[in-house]
């Protein structure tokens, strides 16, 4: 089984209004509420490609059974931990320019957490458990070397999707992969990068730190995937890009739906890359015949 974990869920509430006015009343034309978060997007896209996850998190008040209706509504397995404060709502206004006001999570407590550690220590080795986005501050600020430490004695699989302080803290435990984007490893390296060949030159140091994979996003120029034996960059269609939100999750869950359909690294990866592309020319996360379409049209190159 997959395993997404989400620690700070939120329902995203989208507005559209055609000129928003600063202090005046906008009605909107449009609206949609979908269960928002990097590990349930996860999950999401997974559900989309046919490949059963179960979404993992902390979930309160009326927000919260939001999201667990949404999810069991489209087949989701869930099994959040429940918590006494509401789940957050984030607002994207979309008028032209898209405007983004994300909302505080809830507190998370100790007991909350542990209960949420005691899930991940029953996992096993035919298991992935994948984490992704930022930490609230009621949870250790190492948990996600927490969650490594776990997996690694379980045996199961880990693929984490956060900012550079949080993701160097599994490298030593061996993550299956990692999915920077180019800016994100920048910032780990320090450095600009201009090139591929800078591309996996910093992300062959990163599989010396003890990652097994690394996939770097690299916007409309496609992704690169490097593993011990794997070099691959793979080219993108050009397209109206409407929604760069869940792309990097989209990627993750393609890349982990091809491996579970049997699919070999390169075809795995073109799905991957095909499922963050595809979310990116769509209102919301891609659906499948978007992700075929523009699987078909992405090439691969071996790189040196």
């Amino acid at each position: 089984m997959i395993y997404t974990v989400t620690f700070n869920p939120s329902i995203d509430y989208i507005m559209k209004v055609d000129t928003f006015q600063e202090g005046g009343l906008n009605r909107a034309k449009e609206t949609y509420k979908f269960a928002g978060g990097k590990g349930i997007n996860v999950s999401r896209v997974l559900n989309t490609l046919e490949t059963p996850s179960t979404a993992l998190g902390f979930v309160g008040g009326f927000p919260g059974k939001f999201i667990q209706d949404a999810l069991q509504q489209a087949g989701i397995k869930n099994d959040f931990i429940e918590v006494e404060e509401d789940t957050r709502i984030n607002v994207k206004l979309k008028s032209g320019q898209e405007t983004e006001i994300n909302a505080g999570g809830p507190t998370i407590s100790n007991q909350a957490f542990e209960a949420l550690l005691t899930q991940i220590k029953n996992t096993n080795a035919d298991d992935t458990v994948v984490v992704a986005g930022s930490v609230p501050k009621s949870i250790p600020d190492n948990a996600y070397e927490q969650i490594a430490k776990i997996t690694q004695k379980t045996g199961a699989k880990l693929v984490v999707d956060a900012e550079k302080d949080l993701v160097e803290t599994v490298l030593p435990y061996n993550p299956f992969f990692i999915k920077p984007n180019k800016d994100e490893l920048e910032v780990m390296f320090d450095t600009q990068i201009t090139s591929d060949n800078d591309v996996v030159t910093h992300g062959k140091a990163i599989l010396d730190k003890g990652a097994q994979a690394v996939i770097v996003s690299l916007g409309g120029e496609g992704a690169i995937y490097i593993d011990a034996e794997h070099c691959i960059k793979a080219s993108v269609p050009k397209g109206n890009v409407l929604n760069t939100v869940g792309s990097g999750d989209s990627t993750v869950a393609g890349m982990l739906a091809g491996l579970a359909q049997g699919f070999d690294v390169h075809e795995a990866f073109r799905n991957a890359v095909a499922s963050g592309t595809a979310t990116a020319f769509s209102q919301d996360l891609a659906n499948k015949e978007m992700i075929e379409k523009v699987r078909s049209e992405i090439e691969l190159t071996d790189l040196k």
